[in-house]
């Protein structure tokens, strides 16, 4: 008996060490450093041709992140070169960690997808429903798929998307009344902003608590984000890459856009809100498929399914917080980024290999760069995944 439980335990120990012999021979394989090598020069190249801002770089394997590294100036004024703590804004990637904070409140039973928002949202029933005879009754699904049928912003986008961080829960309470429903509920992909904002506020009175706070509380904390933020105090904005806006009637790149938004972006903080690092992103997106996580597999899992096609031939979809592109042999990507003025930003993943690869520029003319070279960077390291 003492044998068998001797012979199970050294093949236990087997499994354990081959498991960690596999995981780091990832970033050790001669095939991966080389295409690591490659993005690397490219992004070098990138910041050759074009001097203003930089780009930080994250690459995970299962949960760890194998590499990261930052190219460029975050400050072309000091000089001041990127590394890996600094701090960029990252837009509409904030929209995946809403509806990753939705499914924690769906799993601890606060919320029901279904429920309709008014539950918790009296308000929305102001939203101009442009002629029609419905409204009252989207979803929390919904508006985190984007088939809310709200149009992308509010007609007041100039009052509702400016102002002071403390003043956001008042901006999308003055921005309902003057959106309008654009597009029938429930029946088609329609991107919108202003929906994930409203997705925001019903999920802090589903849970009577700031929303801010809660994702303080049960998304940074829990995976370690220890340097992404909402509100910017100076001790925080001396880490910040400066954001260069791209005037494209003048050729020339300001400063003056990103500037005023630290402060505040009015209605825009559930849809588009978060500082990070790129680092810190990875930890996130680590645990979008990581065996354990505080939010369950099922839930998790549930982000990664389509919702709702937006080229159905091409297999592209939105699902929770995620857009989605599935081809015919059923490989599949889960992806989003993020623009606003001065920063672009990408996160993409393979669920089934778990590799990711997380993109952060000061630029806002970038976002084209970031998909193209995010999107060839994933694909090679699958690819050569599955030759190891």
């Amino acid at each position: 008996m003492r044998n068998l439980i001797q012979l199970f335990l050294f093949m236990m120990l087997h499994v354990i060490a081959s498991a960690q012999d596999n995981s780091l021979a990832f970033e050790d394989n001669d095939n991966i450093k080389q295409i690591i090598a490659d993005f690397e020069r490219e992004i070098i190249g990138n910041v050759a041709r074009d001097t203003t801002g930089s780009f930080s770089a994250s690459l995970f394997k299962g949960d760890r992140i194998i590499w990261s590294k930052a190219f460029g100036k975050m400050n072309n004024q000091t000089g001041l070169l990127a590394d890996t703590n600094t701090i960029y804004r990252i837009g509409s990637i904030s929209k995946t960690i809403t509806a990753y904070l939705l499914m924690l409140l769906v799993q601890t039973g606060k919320i029901n997808l279904d429920d309709p928002v008014i539950k918790y949202l009296p308000e929305l029933t102001k939203i101009n429903k442009n002629g029609r005879d419905e409204g009252d009754y989207i979803t929390f699904r919904q508006l985190a798929d984007h088939t809310s049928g709200l149009a992308r912003e509010p007609d007041d986008l100039i009052n509702n998307a400016t102002g002071a961080i403390e003043e956001w829960e008042n901006k999308v309470l003055s921005a309902i009344p003057v959106t309008t429903l654009s597009v029938p509920i429930g029946k088609s992909f329609a991107y919108s902003n202003i929906g994930y904002a409203i997705l925001g506020l019903a999920i802090s009175r589903a849970a009577q608590k700031p929303f801010i706070d809660l994702v303080k509380e049960m998304v940074f904390r829990p995976h370690d984000m220890l340097n992404s933020f909402y509100i910017i105090n100076q001790d925080i904005k001396i880490k910040i890459a400066t954001g260069y806006h791209w005037n494209q009637s003048a050729k020339v790149y300001g400063t003056e856009a990103s500037e005023r938004e630290f402060a505040g972006r009015g209605y825009k903080v559930p849809n588009g809100g978060i500082f990070t690092t790129a680092n810190d992103l990875a930890r996130f997106a680590i645990a979008l498929t990581a065996d354990t996580d505080v939010l369950a597999k099922n839930y998790r899992d549930s982000m990664q399914i389509t919702q709702t096609f937006i080229n159905k031939k091409k297999g592209e979809g939105y699902g929770l917080g995620l857009f989605i592109t599935e081809d015919k042999s059923g490989d599949k990507k889960v992806r989003h980024d993020g623009a606003v003025a001065g920063y672009n930003s990408l996160m993409i993943l393979d669920p089934e290999s778990r590799i990711g690869v997380i993109l952060l520029s000061n630029c806002d003319n970038t976002l084209s760069v970031l998909n193209r070279e995010g999107n060839i960077l994933l694909n090679k390291l699958v690819k050569a995944n599955k030759k190891k």
